[in-house]
């Protein structure tokens, strides 16, 4: 496989979520000046994500610019499996997020901004439930927040200096190293 085909094999496993579009109206002497915001979501279900907010004249190149923005500028979340490894709170704004894992089988049960960031990011089995403001472009990035205060188990042996079966004070657990 030649490095052109494989960055579109990569481009193509994409995934990405128009969240909200907005229609942002400036007043101006000589009337009214429309334009557009869009919060999009791309991930490569691979335990990579990125969120951003593109603005234009027009809806489809706000959506361009939000996703081109939103590649460019993703984060990597450990991931144990097909859900989270631990339960985890978020927050932004008046919006407050709670995700927990849940056993393989269960599925993604999350309303709807937080199902898409979680498709983006490739967990299929999650129980998450957002409290306080329904905005959705708060509910994202608190997700994102609830996220981002992931950590793997080999992070926490570095900052420990143990080894992950030490951790978890079990000799016939399997650990990986990666």
């Amino acid at each position: 496989m030649t490095d052109k085909s494989k960055t579109k094999a990569k481009e193509t496993e994409m995934v990405d979520h128009v969240i909200n579009v907005r229609r942002v109206t400036k007043v101006t002497k000589g009337g009214k000046r429309f334009s557009f915001s869009a919060l999009v979501v791309s991930g490569d279900q691979q335990g990579n994500i990125g969120v951003a907010l593109g603005k234009s004249r027009e809806v489809s190149l706000a959506i361009a610019k939000a996703t081109n923005r939103a590649r460019k500028n993703m984060i990597s979340i450990p991931l144990r499996g097909n859900t989270v490894p631990y339960p985890v709170i978020g927050r932004h704004g008046a919006s407050k997020v709670i995700i927990r894992s849940a056993s393989k089988g269960t599925g993604v049960i999350a309303g709807g901004a937080m199902r898409s960031v979680m498709d983006a990011l490739g967990v299929k089995d999650v129980l998450a439930k957002s409290l306080g403001s329904a905005n959705k472009d708060n509910i994202v990035k608190a997700t994102l927040n609830a996220l981002a205060k992931l950590r793997s188990a080999q992070h926490f042996t570095r900052l420990r200096d143990t080894t992950v079966i030490a951790m978890i004070g079990k000799k016939d657990v399997t650990a990986t190293t990666a």
